[in-house]
């Protein structure tokens, strides 16, 4: 089993930043790959970004590309979500996830551990 817990959510304006932050404890994550997904008010959750093992290859949904950067530490078995440049519409729940494989996959169906959720609105 492994649990995930994230945290650094908030509310933040318009072109502001946030870092997230998913702790994961119990099995060992350092050889799957991990992601950051997001639900909306009233939408179904979605693929953000996502990390492979090592940390060498990174995914990102087109509407974050270029603003948000995912990381991990392995050291510490947590993974981050840099969050620039934030819009309203990226207002939602974050959940990270762990991986069923090592390699990047981006459908929700492939993660099989996920977090509580962190909360981040972004207001204008």
């Amino acid at each position: 089993q492994v649990q995930l817990v994230e945290s650094g959510g908030g509310l933040v304006q318009a072109g502001g930043s946030l870092r997230l932050s998913c702790a994961a404890s119990g099995r060992t994550v350092s050889t799957y790959a991990m992601g950051w997904f997001r639900q909306g008010p009233g939408k179904e959750r979605e693929f953000v970004a996502a990390i492979n093992w090592s940390g060498s290859y990174t995914v990102y949904a087109d509407s974050v590309k270029g603003r948000f950067s995912i990381s991990r530490d392995n050291a510490k078995s947590t993974v981050y979500l840099q969050m620039n440049s934030l819009k309203p519409e990226d207002t939602a729940v974050y959940y990270c996830a762990v991986c069923s494989r090592n390699w990047i996959v981006t459908t929700i169906q492939s993660y099989n551990y996920w977090g509580q959720g962190t909360q981040v609105t972004v207001s204008s």
